[in-house]
């Protein structure tokens, strides 16, 4: 699948890639999503049919739109996907979009692993986002439990923006919440 927005649906940088998200690798995300509940807005694990259900009928939609509200890729090393992340509320109008993603699991236990791949992935994001979709400001959020994780972004130019204090509750506990952005310039 591709998008009809991109004319080109592949970002590439040594072995690493970014793709339209590949019906092959949803099972893999599921795991992804279900064992790393406690980073992400999703409350019950995910079963087969429901990630199927959702390929199927909101992400596969949205390859046709001209102007979709999210788009959804694969980011891969050696064409195994290590990643998933998408693009989220976009606005085309005001040129912003909320960025989200989920890693392999295995991958962030390595610290220089995982800011390897988080780097890369970075600059392969600014090149979809900047160069493609023409976005002039990509945003995300990240609850104050990941310091190596909002470390990594300060250090490839996502700029600090607010706290939401005790945004989520999250082990019994409520948790701040982190902005942050960056600007094409």
């Amino acid at each position: 699948m591709q998008y009809k927005l991109l004319d080109n649906n592949k970002f590439e940088k040594d072995k690493y890639s970014i793709v339209c998200l590949r019906y092959k690798d949803i099972y893999d995300i599921k795991k992804w999503r279900n064992q790393q509940m406690d980073i992400l807005r999703q409350k019950k694990k995910l079963t087969d049919k429901e990630q199927i259900s959702y390929y199927n009928n909101l992400i596969v939609p949205t390859f046709k739109e001209k102007n979709p509200k999210q788009m959804l890729f694969s980011f891969l090393y050696d064409n195994i996907c290590i990643w998933y992340w998408w693009l989220t509320n976009i606005n085309r109008e005001d040129k912003r979009a909320e960025l989200s993603f989920i890693v392999d699991t295995k991958r962030t236990k390595n610290k220089k692993l995982y800011e390897k791949d988080f780097s890369m992935f970075i600059y392969l994001i600014k090149e979809v986002a900047n160069e493609k979709l023409w976005f002039n400001r990509i945003f995300t959020e990240t609850y104050d439990i990941r310091p190596l994780h909002i470390k990594i972004l300060e250090k490839n130019w996502f700029i600090y923006e607010w706290r939401m204090r005790k945004h989520v509750y999250i082990d019994n506990k409520f948790i701040d919440s982190l902005i942050h952005w960056y600007v094409h310039k």
